[in-house]
């Protein structure tokens, strides 16, 4: 534990830099649109899965 203001230092500084590129490419964090749920792209998927399987004629739609 001797060493966590160490760790909690170069994690604020590797995200500054992070940032710092971010913003010299002309991209800002805080107007990105949020980036869609994974465990909701996964209940999609299955539901779809499901759907393809209970009619695979459905597909050609």
């Amino acid at each position: 534990m001797s060493r966590e203001p160490q760790i909690s230092q170069e994690h604020v500084t590797n995200n500054q830099a992070v940032r710092q590129t971010l913003l010299d490419r002309g991209i800002r964090p805080e107007s990105l649109p949020p980036a869609e749920d994974v465990k909701k792209v996964e209940r999609r998927l299955t539901s779809v899965e499901k759907k393809a399987i209970k009619n695979p004629d459905g597909l050609d739609e």
